[in-house]
């Protein structure tokens, strides 16, 4: 129709919605389901599936675990012995182990598998595909994708039929009867327009003055409402699911009281770990769990001597500190803020006296591998409130409000440990019948505070901004968030 019409789509399903609705045309609407691969499913198709490589490398039905993790992905392996333990491979004292007697069969599925694979690298009808391996991999992540087309048919009516014979004989008659026939399809209007209401006509009153009077619209036919009619989908450009959460939590957090603060990324080791009462032999610090720069910060010398007194000595708090010595290299390190905490304090250092209450929400960096829960930048969102009689009930409160209008209805709170916090707990919520951990939370320690002469107790929170992102839109890998899949995006 689009060819012979040299209308778009939109424009002639338009038309045949109207049709349909004056019962002259029937459209009949099949959908078709297909398949292709996916960015794991392409992998798959060039490497072989986990499972095929891990039985390869297999002698005698056996291979070590560690020497798997070795010559492997971590990812993969994982992937590929969790398929195989369904198909009856067992792990026993670090080995991988498949009884004899069962490989063949394993291999025959597997081979199975990796042919229905082959043949969805082109689309390929839900129909022509193995519907127990079709199955099967729907159920793993990044393998295949679904694709719905639609085909319509338009046919006339007994109704369509007369009508158009009777245009056919009105035509052949007499051109004037057609455009008779024509315009009572064509008068009904679809849509009220401003240059519809203002025309009108010129009226004389009183035999001298001229009136323009407005409201020939009054005296047309207005096409009957279908919520059937077919419209096209429209895509206009929005915010990014993840920004709109950030904002809401800001309104939220901004409706309670709290005012916005943000620091740099960067930040001295001083900062980050050590005004937190962080050791400074503490396996945070390694390499391997945080990204250095190469950079050395120049730091508060009278800060850093308190700070120095308590690590090693306790200090006016009543502790003994870490009996360890304190180095001032070590300090003047820089890093990539390994969480927002350190934004908190270094406002209050500047804020010492109260009544403060404020937070941030920034982006942090670790030293992470990439799975379906981390990721080595994500976002925390953290706050601090500090008044003369806050404690522990005040901040209970405080979360609970929070968490309420974000919108959990069911909302525990239970006793942790965090390094720079006493007591400390953590925030459960449930959702979909699930208990969920969301954050921490507690009372700054006084080896915190008393670097900067603070006398009040400071009430400290924080939250992983995807955890609630991903509960929110019913992900459950954090990678898609920041994933650009246009359809996803467009869904949401």
């Amino acid at each position: 129709i689009e060819k012979k019409t040299g209308l778009k789509m939109v424009a002639v399903m338009g038309a045949a919605s109207w049709l349909k609705s004056k019962g002259l045309v029937g459209i009949n609407e099949k959908i078709s389901v297909f398949y292709t691969l996916d960015k794991d499913g392409k992998k798959y198709l060039k490497a072989g599936l986990p499972e095929s490589r891990i039985i390869k490398k297999m002698e005698n039905g056996k291979i070590e675990m560690k020497k798997l993790f070795k010559e492997m992905d971590k990812k993969e392996v994982t992937i590929g012995i969790g398929y195989l333990k369904e198909l009856g491979g067992v792990i026993q004292k670090g080995m991988f182990i498949i009884d004899e007697n069962k490989i063949d069969n394993i291999k025959n599925v597997i081979n199975l598998r990796e042919k229905e694979l082959r043949k969805m690298e082109k689309e390929t009808k839900e129909d022509e595909i193995d519907p127990d391996i079709l199955k099967h991999f729907k159920g793993r992540k990044d393998v295949l994708k679904k694709n719905e087309k639609i085909d319509r048919e338009i046919s006339l009516t007994g109704g369509g039929k007369e009508y158009l014979k009777k245009m056919i004989k009105s035509a052949e008659s007499s051109m004037q009867a057609s455009v008779k026939v024509m315009k009572e399809i064509e008068e009904e209007i679809g849509q009220l327009t401003p240059e519809m209401i203002q025309a009108g006509k010129w009226k004389i009153e009183g035999g001298k003055t001229f009136q323009w009077v407005s409201g020939e619209w009054k005296e047309k036919k207005f096409r009957r409402y279908d919520v059937n009619t077919f419209a096209g989908s429209v895509y206009p450009g929005k915010i990014h699911p993840l920004t709109k959460i950030i904002n809401e939590i800001r309104e939220i957090l901004v409706s309670m009281g709290f005012k916005e603060i943000e620091y740099d990324y960067i930040q001295p080791c001083l900062w980050n770990m050590d005004a937190l009462f962080v050791p400074q032999d503490h396996p945070a610090r390694d390499m391997q769990d945080t990204f250095y720069t190469n950079w050395k910060a120049d730091i508060d010398k009278g800060i850093a001597e308190s700070i120095k007194e308590i690590h090693e000595n306790g200090g006016n708090t009543g502790s003994d500190g870490w009996g360890t010595k304190w180095s001032m290299d070590e300090a003047k390190k820089t890093v990539l803020r390994t969480h927002t905490t350190v934004d908190t304090i270094r406002y209050l250092s500047e804020h010492p006296k109260p009544p403060l209450k404020v937070f941030t929400v920034g982006k942090v960096f670790r030293r992470e591998n990439m799975d379906s829960t981390h990721l080595p930048e994500f976002t925390q969102i953290e706050g601090i409130v500090s008044e003369e009689n806050a404690d522990f009930n005040m901040l209970v409160g405080i979360l609970k409000e929070f968490y309420k209008r974000i919108g959990f209805e069911k909302i525990k709170i239970r006793p942790s440990y965090f390094p720079f916090t006493e007591p400390s707990l953590e925030v459960i919520v449930e959702y979909k019948g699930k208990m969920l951990e969301m954050g921490g939370a507690g009372i700054f320690r006084p080896e915190v505070t008393a670097p900067f002469n603070v006398k009040y107790p400071v009430l400290a929170w924080g939250l992983g901004l995807e955890r609630l992102a991903m509960i929110r839109l019913g992900l459950k890998d954090i990678r898609d968030l920041y994933m650009s899949d246009i359809e996803w995006l467009r869904r949401v």
